[in-house]
């Protein structure tokens, strides 16, 4: 019998990849890393996913048939995910003060308080929130605040990425000029007012430390649009799957307990949540020499496709005793953020939104999913609506029949 808590799990994965899903779970099957005629080669192995993550001479972001070679005709040749070497380090380097754990924790309390009041007050009066919507417009306040363009409603820079996003699929190798022209058009409005950002300097922003780095205008409104696609749709898709794991697994009581008495368990509960449901389910590089991986021979010009969840569910299913810091975590150095170079700048900002949410949700006594749906053919796997009230459920939740069917509490 399936645990409960992967039930949804495997639904909402299956929602948004009904044939990739388990073909990718079969190409795992059959090894470590196997060649599949027309995708690549296919790594769901941990160490070996980190084995080409690591090396970065051998296996690029750059170039044919790489992720940055994706994105390069919408936001430029200068985006930190299309770049490698000395030029990468250095944008790397003038970043990095922006996306400490203090400054991070700081920027999403200050921002996401006022977001996060009207949900606080519903779930007091004893009404649901749906925690997909709440999260769509807290990704995209933070991302707005980051980038200098906080008076855009944080729901409508959401919306703008999403669209692009859309555009994508696991098979996607590169974008129609059609296409690019869509994109940039969806970025257009905010391009301007991050780009005003850029103008004003302000000392401490990211448009600002752009600027002193000496990117010119235009490298700069490339790097922003990169973050607005990176930086809004993985988070907001991974709060409501964490929340409905934790449910499922019947965490969410304990979870509220460790908070009230310090949070000492908190990280470590949000870290195996994220192990298990991957927020970003392939990474792609490029051979940039002849090699192996593992048994499977890899020549120059490869597509390498990292089947990340795959490489996070070797260590097992959902552990309640990870999660609760009784036992040492499955993967500290975090394999869902990446690894070297490209390890996602941004995942102290990330981590820090849900922490900020789960926390205010938590203590505000969210603890019953009253009704949830998964969401259809999207590239990252997540709920199209996750509603939550507060109050004790009155038991494990009954699975629909199909992902797509909504399922409501008595």
């Amino acid at each position: 019998m399936k645990r409960q808590e992967h039930v949804w799990e495997r639904r909402v994965q299956l929602a948004a990849h009904p044939w990739a899903y388990p073909f990718i779970a079969a190409v795992a099957r059959r090894g470590p890393a196997v060649r599949v005629p027309g995708v690549g080669v296919v790594v769901s192995d941990p160490e070996l996913a980190r084995q080409v993550l690591l090396d970065h001479e051998g296996f690029r972001k750059d170039g044919p048939g790489s992720s940055g070679a994706l994105w390069t005709p919408v936001l430029g040749p200068s985006v930190l995910l299309n770049m490698e070497g000395e030029e990468h380090r250095r944008l790397r380097a003038a970043l990095a003060g922006l996306f400490t754990r203090a400054q991070a924790t700081e920027l999403c309390t200050r921002v996401l308080e006022p977001v996060l009041r009207e949900a606080i007050d519903r779930l007091g009066a004893g009404g649901a929130v749906d925690l997909v919507a709440l999260t769509r417009t807290a990704a995209g306040t933070v991302i707005g605040e980051l980038l200098g363009v906080a008076d855009t409603a944080g729901a409508e820079v959401f919306e703008r990425g999403e669209r692009i996003v859309r555009m994508v699929g696991l098979r996607t190798r590169e974008l129609s000029p059609r296409q690019v022209a869509k994109a940039k058009a969806v970025l257009a409005t905010l391009v301007v007012a991050a780009g005003e950002a850029y103008d004003r300097a302000e000392v401490g922003s990211m448009m600002g430390r752009l600027r002193d780095h000496g990117l010119d205008r235009e490298q700069a409104l490339g790097l922003a649009a990169a973050f607005l696609l990176t930086g809004t749709e993985t988070v907001a898709t991974t709060v409501p799957r964490v929340f409905a794991l934790w449910h499922d697994s019947g965490l969410l009581p304990a979870l509220r307990a460790d908070l009230a008495a310090g949070g000492a368990a908190f990280d470590a509960a949000i870290d195996e949540a994220m192990r298990v449901i991957t927020p970003s389910p392939a990474m792609l590089r490029r051979a940039a020499r002849p090699g192996r991986l593992g048994a499977t021979a890899v020549r120059e010009g490869d597509r390498v496709v990292i089947a990340t969840a795959q490489c996070d569910a070797a260590a097992g299913p959902f552990d309640r005793a990870a999660a609760l810091g009784r036992c040492p975590a499955h993967d500290p150095k975090r394999l869902w953020f990446g690894a070297g170079p490209h390890y996602c700048i941004g995942a102290p900002l990330a981590l820090a939104e849900i922490r900020v949410l789960m926390q205010a949700l938590l203590m505000a006594g969210a603890e019953r999913i009253v009704r949830r749906r998964a969401k259809r053919r999207v590239l990252i796997p997540t709920y199209a609506r996750l509603e939550v009230a507060a109050g004790q459920a009155a038991g494990p939740p009954r699975p629909a029949d199909h992902a797509e069917l909504e399922v409501t509490a008595p």
